[in-house]
C-alpha cells in the first residue's frame, strides 16, 4: 500500500473543491482522503469551538488514524487548508513525508485580505454573512473560476452553522494574522514540500508565496494567469507539477 494523501480544503469550500485535480492526478499508489472541515458540509460536533487550534486539532487527528493504518502521509492544503496542513506538518512531523500548499501559507507580515478583516470585525461579520446569499457565493466562485458544478454544490453548504464557524475560525486567527509559536514551529516541517500558487491570487498577493518559498528552501510552482482557486481552474497543470514532486522524493 502506498502513502496516504490527505486533501484539506478551505474557505468558503468543501472538499469537492478537490474533485478536478484528484481526477487528474489519476490512479494513485496510496489511499486518497478528502475529509470535511467540521461544519462546513455536515454540523460540527457538540461543543467543537471551530478555533484554528480546534481545526488543527481535528487534523492531527485525522493523520494520526491514517498514519496508523499505512504510514507516513502526503498532505495537500488550499486556503485555510493550507495553513491547517502546515501547522499539523510542524507539530507531528515524523507523521508526514510531504506538504503541499496552494493560495495560503503561515507568514508573519501577511495582514489578512479585506473579507477577511471584515470576518474578524464583531458585528460587523455577523452583517456580512446575513446578507450573503447562496446564489450570490455560487455566481462569485464560479467568477473566480471554480467550476460552475462545484460552486453550486458549495453555496448549497452555506448555512448559519457553517457562517458561524467561520467567523470563529478567522477571529481565533485575528483575521489571519500569524505570530509566536505558529510561526516558530515552521522551522519543523518535514523538508520535502512545494508551494503552489494562482499568479493572479487577489487574496494573497504572490510575492507572499514568493517570500514563503525562499524562506523555507522550497519549490513554488506559479499557474500563470490562474487566481485563488487554481487547483480546479488548472487541475490538468496542477496534477502534473505534483506528479513530479511526488516522484522526487526519495524513498
Amino acid at each position: 500500500m502506498g502513502t496516504t494523501k490527505i486533501f484539506v480544503h478551505g474557505v468558503p469550500d468543501t472538499p469537492a473543491i478537490w474533485g478536478p485535480l484528484v481526477a487528474a492526478l489519476g490512479e494513485l499508489d496510496g489511499p486518497v482522503r478528502c475529509p470535511a472541515l467540521p461544519g462546513f458540509v455536515d454540523a460540527a460536533p457538540d461543543g467543537f469551538p471551530a478555533t484554528k487550534e480546534a481545526y488543527t486539532d481535528w487534523l492531527i487527528d485525522y493523520i494520526r488514524a491514517a498514519h496508523a493504518e499505512a504510514g507516513p502521509v502526503d498532505l495537500i492544503g488550499h486556503d485555510w487548508g493550507a495553513v491547517l496542513v502546515l501547522r499539523a506538518a510542524s507539530l507531528v512531523p515524523e507523521l508526514v513525508r510531504s506538504w503541499i500548499v496552494s493560495d495560503a501559507m503561515i507568514d508573519p507580515d501577511y495582514r489578512g485580505h479585506p473579507m477577511a478583516r471584515k470576518w474578524n470585525t464583531p458585528l460587523v461579520g455577523e452583517l456580512v454573512m446575513a446578507l450573503a446569499r447562496p446564489a450570490a457565493l455560487a455566481k462569485g466562485l464560479a467568477g473566480a473560476g471554480i467550476p460552475a458544478d462545484i460552486a453550486a454544490h458549495d453555496a448549497e453548504t452555506w448555512t448559519r452553522g457553517k457562517k458561524r464557524a467561520i467567523l470563529k475560525l478567522y477571529r481565533s486567527a485575528d483575521g489571519l494574522r500569524f505570530t509566536g509559536d505558529w510561526i516558530e514551529r515552521l522551522a519543523d516541517m518535514p523538508k520535502q514540500g512545494i508551494v503552489v500558487w494562482g499568479e493572479t491570487d487577489p487574496y494573497v498577493e504572490l510575492h507572499y508565496a514568493e517570500a514563503f518559498a525562499e524562506r523555507w528552501a522550497v519549490p513554488l510552482h506559479i499557474e500563470r494567469g490562474a487566481g485563488h482557486w487554481a487547483i480546479a481552474e488548472r487541475a490538468d497543470s496542477i496534477a502534473a507539477r505534483i506528479a513530479t514532486f511526488w516522484a522526487d522524493i526519495p524513498a
